[in-house]
């Protein structure tokens, strides 16, 4: 009687190509996330900055922070995902839409997928610093000297070609 099947050599031989291919595989995989990534944000930032823009123009050439009498993260998301007036005056639950004709500028604010932390990825913090800190402590930075909005994330997580 003969007995048919693979030889303990075959068998480790087809578990070598496989584990070849494998490692040829699982890296261009790794890459295409962050590539995903860095997509996401050069378009999140393409975004938020085409609707600030409006925004200033829409609202006597200031933009979010320099309407807040206390400029914050909360205060600049309220602006941009609301409707507001010329003044910048949110409108309130019972107001009337045609009073505040501008705006929401964004359904909801983005969120940095190169930052950690659920509160620190859509947050904004304010400064004069150029280029932002890349301190990764909130997701977002906006130079209120310049009004440039940029990422705030640590440089060495997203490739070179990002315009911040």
């Amino acid at each position: 009687m003969k007995k048919t099947g693979f030889t303990l050599v075959e068998i480790l031989i087809v578990v070598i190509i496989l584990g070849i291919l494998a490692a040829i595989v699982i890296p261009q995989f790794t890459e295409a996330s962050n590539d995903a990534r860095s997509s996401a944000l050069e378009s999140d930032l393409q975004t938020v900055r085409s609707q600030l823009e409006l925004f200033k123009v829409q609202h006597l050439e200031k933009y979010p922070w320099e309407i807040l009498a206390s400029p914050d993260s909360d205060g600049i998301k309220g602006l941009l995902t609301a409707r507001t007036n010329s003044a910048g005056d949110i409108m309130p639950d019972s107001g009337n839409p045609t009073d505040y004709p501008f705006g929401p500028y964004l359904e909801k604010f983005p969120a940095n997928a190169f930052v950690s932390g659920a509160d620190a990825t859509a947050a904004i913090s304010l400064g004069t610093d150029d280029p932002a800190p890349g301190d990764a402590a909130t997701g977002w930075y906006v130079n209120t000297e310049k009004g440039k909005f940029s990422a705030n994330s640590d440089k060495t997580k997203y490739p070179d070609h990002i315009k911040l």
